[in-house]
């Protein structure tokens, strides 16, 4: 059985899943702005990603015969100054996805639920992912520094990224 406990943090990373959507479609937006479509791309990939991050809590909770409690989404921020900008935040971002990933790891322990402790684990090694690709763009964004050419070579790289649909496994 689920306790209540559990079932209100797996909850609230719903939320907070679905906020990180919101957070990347804005981000692609200022990067439609500024004509970075390869960013653009790579950000709404990403937000489609997160949509599958919720999407899979919220059907693990309705299979554990658990109540769905979705919450009110933040609106994201939307001030930013430049590519490297944006990337920063979103390593810091995902950080902060992982504290909270760690926080519900803990916490199943705690209430001697492996069942949701043995669900966690892909999003454990998901926010590796996660924090991995951001700061490998960050390395080159700050490797390139304000070089326009490779600028518009890694906005060519990041068009490339196709969503594919995240899956519990």
């Amino acid at each position: 059985m689920i306790s209540d406990k559990v079932v209100s943090i797996l909850n609230e990373q719903i939320n907070k899943e679905f906020y990180s959507a919101y957070l990347y479609l804005a981000m692609s937006a200022y990067f439609d702005e500024i004509g970075l479509y390869g960013f653009s791309n790579w950000t709404k990939v990403q937000a489609k990603e997160e949509m599958d991050h919720g999407m899979i809590i919220f059907d693990y909770i309705i299979d554990r015969n658990a109540k769905i409690d979705l919450k009110q989404i933040n609106v994201p921020e939307t001030n930013f100054k430049s590519a490297l900008d944006v990337f920063e935040k979103i390593y810091e971002h995902e950080k902060y996805v992982t504290s909270s990933i760690d926080v519900i790891a803990n916490m199943s322990m705690d209430e001697c639920d492996l069942a949701t402790r043995n669900f966690i684990n892909w999003y454990l090694r998901e926010q590796v992912e996660e924090e991995s690709n951001a700061n490998d763009i960050i390395t080159k964004l700050k490797m390139f520094g304000d070089e326009k050419a490779s600028l518009y070579l890694l906005d060519k790289e990041l068009a490339n990224r196709e969503y594919k649909k995240h899956e519990y496994n």
